[in-house]
């Protein structure tokens, strides 16, 4: 079992930045993709961003690119999101999900997930 926290969410305003991370419990953090995924009110949950176990791929979006970067300390069992460039569109509820095995942008694909943190961003 793996169990994940997010942290780091919060209130922006337009073109500001924050800066997510999802810490992992387990000893075999770097066998796991992990993805970020966002879902709003009255919306389908999306992916955002995923990187690959050793982080040597990723894969984003095509709205969140050029501003958000996705990284992971396997040594730490973290991963994070920075996020740059914000946009009112990029409110919702962000997730960090793991899976053990290769990257995926079905949010079905992943089998453990955090809790959430909100994000809001004002204009």
């Amino acid at each position: 079992q793996v169990q994940l926290v997010e942290s780091g969410g919060g209130l922006v305003q337009a073109g500001g930045s924050l800066r997510l991370s999802c810490a992992a419990s387990g000893r075999t953090f770097s066998s796991y993709s992990m993805g970020w995924f966002r879902q709003s009110p009255g919306k389908e949950r999306e992916f955002v961003t995923g990187i690959s176990g050793s982080g040597g791929s990723t894969y984003y979006r095509d709205s969140v690119k050029g501003r958000f970067a996705v990284s992971r300390d396997n040594a730490k069992n973290t991963v994070s999101l920075q996020m740059n460039s914000l946009k009112p569109e990029d409110t919702a509820v962000y997730y960090c999900a793991a899976r053990a095995g290769g990257l995926f942008n079905s949010a079905s694909a992943y089998k453990y997930w955090g809790q959430g943190t909100q994000v809001t961003v004002s204009s």
